[in-house]
């Protein structure tokens, strides 16, 4: 007579098929991410470039105080004042551009609208070190 024996199951976990899964996960998000455009102010700072470019003649500062007012080449402005500003310079000539100082304690807030106003506008805002 034939005994059979308890076939016993084995507690051993295979991880092959789970890093393949990673894997393939990894490479769908590296290739996704990379064709994805990031919704980012262009900022340019001041500072040496390797080429020279025309500069224009009358150089537009923009101040923006701790309290979030701004100042256009000395006088007082509302946002409304920067945007007309921004469109007049716009009309002027191709190569517009807007050198924006905050100081340090300056709201966010403040500083994106003046950017966000430069690039509705076509002008080049060339952000300073806050002072």
């Amino acid at each position: 007579m034939g005994i059979k024996k308890k076939s016993r199951v084995s507690a051993e976990f295979n991880m092959s098929s789970l890093t393949d899964i990673i894997f393939l996960l990894l490479i769908f998000f590296m290739l996704t991410s990379s064709m994805i455009i990031p919704n980012a102010l262009n900022l340019k700072l001041p500072g040496k470039k390797s080429k020279s470019s025309s500069v224009p003649s009358t150089n537009t500062r923009l101040k923006i105080t701790d309290r979030g007012t701004y100042y256009i080449d000395g006088s007082k402005a509302s946002l409304s004042g920067v945007e007309k500003k921004m469109r007049a310079l716009r009309k002027s000539g191709d190569n517009a551009s807007i050198t924006i100082s905050p100081s340090k304690k300056s709201p966010n807030q403040s500083v994106v609208a003046v950017m966000d106003a430069a690039y509705r506008y076509g002008v080049n805002p060339v952000l300073t070190d806050p002072q």
